[in-house]
């Protein structure tokens, strides 16, 4: 599989205008960052899709749903293509590394078929910033040091590969030099990280690193903690350093006994109350998770295990999705697979029953006062500004509606008081 580099050298023409569509997550688009910085610093215009001449579709794979979306993007490229509209079209990413013989056979149209970039161990990444100024997303280790029954990421990016604490505090502290005010940490197994490099695992470590070069930096966030990687030195940093959001991202996927043993996420029902017990020691905390529902051997019993489950955690942000039957995996082989009707009544099920959590949950801001990071102004309201609280990450949970008659601008944090509060969203007034 070729990369980017390989592409530019062969095909594109210095000063061309590249334009980008990046799908997936946050990981993803830390991807496309490091593309787009290569190609500008060799002297490729960078711009928006409609005023571009090549176009870059980063494609994701993790799903069904994932792929359907970057087949239908890339038909789409290449009908403005034969229009006329764009000359060049790349597909890059999850899809294409993972199918690249394929879709070489599938898209005969499409000009060249890239892998992911290679995150390297030493060096700051280069890149060019996606998202607004005020905030960025920082990948620290790429691939899975787990090996879940379920899911074909290990065999899409290969061996765990963790950074080292001296290139992740470098780019952070670049980042913190350009005013930056929040920071996310990402990678599909951040718990993990320094288990290769380190033979330990040292997000902790690196967060006390982090925490020491932060002047502008006021939120650092954790996305995607793998929970049987979670340690108590990492419980006792989040709930000790003022600058770690009090907000863990922590795909739990399931609880049954024999379903987590099926899944290979090596933890135990137990293992994971006693997981929950502790964040719920960290005052204030809130707690993101994803559930997978029609597992094979998912049976009646385990869905009810479950809906207690979230019953009784009470988790404040959920996400639900249905099993997909993924290539290369060992779940894809297992008995008793559930019926498609039947995963997405549990879907249907289990978010009903969240929704409902989440009102409550939503309720308890009301008459509170939340420092608040200012996104944008809201486009069609005089004198609102759309913003997220410690408790929300960006582009994943709700926002928050400031209302003011002050002038504010994106990288501002105020403290607002919440004046409703609705499923996913608040709004308040700036004090």
């Amino acid at each position: 599989m070729k990369t980017i580099k390989d592409f530019q050298q062969e095909r594109l023409t210095a000063g061309q205008k590249v334009g980008v569509i990046n799908l997936g997550c946050a990981r993803n688009l830390v991807d496309a960052q490091m593309m787009l910085g290569r190609l500008k610093k060799n002297g490729h215009r960078i711009v928006d899709v409609e005023k571009a001449d090549t176009v870059i579709v980063n494609t994701c794979s993790f799903i069904a749903e994932a792929r359907q979306e970057s087949v239908d993007t890339i038909l789409d490229m290449l009908e403005l293509k034969k229009q006329g509209k764009i000359k060049k079209v790349i597909v890059a990413g999850c899809l294409a590394q993972r199918y690249g013989k394929d879709l070489v056979n599938e898209f005969k149209d499409v000009d060249a078929f890239v892998g992911t970039p290679t995150l390297n161990r030493d060096n700051m990444p280069e890149q060019m910033q996606l998202t607004p100024s005020h905030f960025a997303y920082v990948k620290i280790c790429e691939s899975c040091f787990n090996a879940c029954s379920f899911c074909a990421i290990p065999k899409i990016k290969g061996k765990f590969v963790s950074r080292t604490i001296e290139s992740i505090v470098k780019e952070v502290t670049e980042l913190d030099r350009k005013g930056v005010k929040e920071v996310n940490i990402i990678g599909q197994d951040i718990t993990a990280y320094g288990m290769d490099v380190y033979r330990e695992k040292s997000l902790a470590r690196l967060l006390k690193e982090l925490v020491k070069v932060c002047k502008n930096i006021e939120w650092i966030r954790l996305l995607y903690a793998f929970p049987a990687h979670v340690t108590d030195e990492l419980i006792e940093t989040i709930a000790n350093e003022p600058k770690i959001c009090k907000y863990i991202d922590i795909p739990l996927q399931h609880v049954s006994d024999h379903l987590l043993k099926e899944q290979n996420r090596n933890i135990t029902t137990q293992g994971t109350l006693d997981l929950m017990a502790k964040f719920r020691r960290i005052k204030n905390v809130f707690i993101r998770t994803t559930f997978i529902v029609g597992l094979p051997g998912e049976t009646v019993a385990d869905f009810e295990e479950l809906k207690q489950f979230v019953s009784k955690e009470r988790f404040e942000r959920v996400g639900v999705f249905v099993y997909s039957k993924e290539e290369d995996t060992v779940a894809i082989d297992m008995p008793h697979h559930v019926a498609d009707k039947v995963k997405r009544a549990r879907m249907d099920e289990l978010m009903k029953l969240q929704q409902g959590i989440a009102r409550e949950v939503q309720s308890t801001f009301l008459g509170r006062t939340l420092r608040v990071l200012i996104d944008e102004k809201e486009k069609n309201s005089e004198g609102v500004y759309i913003g997220r609280s410690e408790y929300d990450a960006p582009e994943v949970d709700g926002v928050v509606y400031v209302h003011t008659s002050k002038i504010l601008k994106s990288g501002d944090f105020v403290d607002v008081k919440i004046t409703d509060a609705y499923e996913y969203d608040l709004v308040g007034q700036h004090v």
